[in-house]
């Protein structure tokens, strides 16, 4: 059995991206964990572990082109609220909430480097 532990947000700019996802993560639950020699971890109720991080190689932190980061939350009004919150905190707009076909409601944003997110809500279905 495998299961994934933990995923790095690279940056460029360490205090304004800690300063975003401090904020960001907050309002899903998440916290500061701990730091690490490169960064620090971030813990999301979910049990989720996310860094946010300086590139161990020091090159420069490029957001990947087709790598996403998708956030599943337990209400509909949240993908709005989130995504509100993100913009407010310096993101920007990479698809507005609202539905995305039979799947549910999705918002997709950038973070200050350019990383790309979605928040999204999917209706628990019956068996």
């Amino acid at each position: 059995m495998a299961f994934l532990g933990y995923t790095c947000i690279g940056t460029n700019d360490f205090d304004p991206a800690l300063a975003f996802y401090d904020q960001f993560f907050a309002a899903m639950g998440g916290k500061r964990l701990m730091p690490t020699p490169t960064g620090v971890i971030f813990a999301l109720e979910t049990g989720a572990a996310i860094m946010i991080v300086r590139p161990h190689d020091g090159e420069k932190a490029t957001p990947g082109n087709g790598t996403m980061l998708a956030f599943r939350v337990s209400d509909r009004r949240e993908v709005s609220a989130l995504h509100a919150l993100a913009l407010s905190l310096g993101g920007t707009c990479a698809g507005s909430p609202g539905p995305r076909g039979d799947w549910g409601e999705f918002a997709y944003l950038r973070d200050l480097d350019g990383n790309k997110l979605a928040i999204f809500y999917r209706a628990q279905r019956a068996a």
